[in-house]
């Protein structure tokens, strides 16, 4: 009941604004004059026609044809369309984006409820509602962009990971990976926690115990078909035997409570022996993820660059302050769950709890802060010269308002980094917020342009992995949304403009 409520919720808002939006802005728009005309490239069979101004492999045109295939039957017996191509028109293609933002809206529900299995159905609904009015999100879910497609499949086989189905999950990667090369990260960070998760399963299990009995049958297909008895971190657990059993050393406390007196190092030395003493049996259940990572290689040496088209306005370039950034606006998009007086007080004992290693720790980030800042802020060609972007007003506005701006942010970006690794911290085990911390660096690092649309998939994984369920503090959040989305769709559609060294109407976007 709770997926159809939010399905039907998602499809009350996405069917009217996704007429409007076609009814005014009826012509691609903005990345949309190159993904337009090769998925229809594609529509007429021409699939070795190919724009070199487009970066992402074909994954979006292959699905488009699909959705243009199911509708086919029904706009030819209506004498909608008189051929297959005719099928590909701008306000078609976006539409499959509208399907994928109801779907999409469903797996959230999944993965909360699965995360978060005492929460109440109404809780449950709430969120998933809210986070699908992320605004970056929601935006692009009217146009013909890789966004939406590429965060509905990298949270598809998360979910499909966190139900143990690991071979399908790595099916689900590869092809995230088709629709968006960076995905390769998040693959790899799904394989990652996946083995976290049955590694600290052990300790959780048998706390204390030198001999766990917890391990992968010998033929391991369990694992890899969804079968295992080994639910989410917080489920109960039925035993699942190991074969041998093996003697690993194991933290002594709950891998994910909100302080673990065992540190870092404990659970990487069991994580380790557990991949050591089991490594046939763990190999067999995530192979299919190194398969994706060994085709991703190839692919690699074989195009010579991670982008497929204008390889030398897409060079990676070390952008250490792109981090700074998305921990700004990630805490801002989570503002009424960030800014609490629990979550400052919490900080606040956390830094005197520990002292002085604490304020050395911040001394030090701060430290990092300014040197990311003061070598590492790329100002992209793209970024100074289109100002139909919004990150061209923050740069110009906020960021390069004075020289010294940039470096005054700095404190408030590394506080923003704490809030957010103690909001994990309290739901997650140390390693999963590394590994995160490491994933997220890794997609956005190399990106020489401040796009926050690259901050989609590391913020949902972030909200989906809070543990606050305050409904109070997501309605806020809900309506904050609202709020922007208003705002941003209202410049799009009514506030055009013109520039004088170029023909055609101008739209203000993400």
């Amino acid at each position: 009941m709770g997926k159809l409520a939010v399905a039907a919720i998602v499809s009350s808002w996405v069917i009217p604004i996704t007429l409007l939006v076609n009814r005014i802005v009826p012509e691609p728009y903005m990345d949309e004059i190159f993904h337009i005309p090769q998925a229809q490239q594609y529509c007429r069979g021409n699939f070795g026609s190919w724009d070199p101004m487009i970066t992402t492999p074909p994954g979006l045109y292959y699905l488009s044809l699909a959705h243009a295939a199911s509708l086919f039957p029904g706009f030819y017996s209506a004498q909608a369309a008189s051929s297959f191509s005719a099928m590909c028109s701008a306000a078609i293609l976006r539409s499959i984006n509208g399907v994928l933002a109801v779907i999409c809206s469903i797996i959230l529900y999944d993965i909360i409820t699965h995360l978060k299995p005492t929460l109440n159905d109404r809780k449950a609904m709430l969120q998933a509602v809210v986070l699908s009015l992320y605004p970056l999100h929601w935006f692009f879910t009217f146009l013909y962009y890789t966004d939406v497609v590429s965060v509905t499949a990298v949270l598809a086989m998360y979910l499909t990971s966190l139900k143990k189905n690991y071979w399908l999950s790595a099916l689900i990667g590869a092809f995230s990976v088709v629709i968006r090369q960076t995905n390769i990260i998040w693959v790899l960070f799904v394989a990652c926690t996946g083995i976290i998760d049955i590694s600290l399963t052990i300790g959780k299990d048998h706390p204390g115990t030198a001999q766990p009995d917890v391990s992968i049958s010998k033929p391991s297909l369990a694992y890899a078909t969804g079968t295992s008895t080994v639910g989410s971190h917080i489920r109960k657990r039925k035993s699942v035997k190991f074969g041998d059993t093996v003697e690993i050393p194991l933290p002594s406390t709950h891998a994910s409570s909100p302080f673990p007196s065992s540190g870092l190092v404990d659970e990487i030395q069991t994580i380790l022996l557990t991949l050591w003493h089991k490594k046939w049996e763990l190999l067999i259940s995530f192979g299919p993820y190194l398969i994706v990572l060994v085709a991703f290689l190839l692919f690699l040496h074989w195009n010579g660059s991670v982008v497929l088209g204008a390889k030398e306005a897409h060079t990676v370039t070390p952008h250490l302050a792109q981090i700074l950034y998305f921990s700004l606006v990630s805490v801002f998009a989570l503002a009424p769950l960030h800014f609490t007086v629990t979550l400052a007080t919490d900080l606040l004992q956390l830094f005197w709890k520990c002292r002085p290693l604490c304020f050395f720790q911040g001394f030090l980030a701060l430290i990092v802060g300014f040197l990311s800042v003061h070598f590492f802020s790329v100002a992209h060609p793209y970024l100074i010269a289109d100002n139909r972007h919004y990150p061209f007003y923050l740069w110009r506005k906020v960021i390069m308002a004075h020289w010294s701006t940039k470096y005054l942010l700095v404190p408030i970006y590394i506080c923003s980094w704490f809030s957010i690794i103690h909001m994990l911290g309290k739901f997650r085990n140390k390693i999963w917020v590394l590994a995160y911390f490491l994933a997220t660096a890794a997609v956005l690092i190399p990106a020489p342009l401040i796009e926050f649309r690259y901050y989609t998939i590391p913020f949902y994984l972030l909200a989906l992995h809070c543990n606050i369920n305050d409904s109070q503090s997501w309605l806020f959040t809900g309506m904050l949304y609202i709020g922007v989305n208003v705002f941003t769709m209202m410049m799009f559609l009514f506030r055009p403009f013109h520039w004088d060294h170029e023909p055609g109407i101008q739209r203000f976007i993400w």
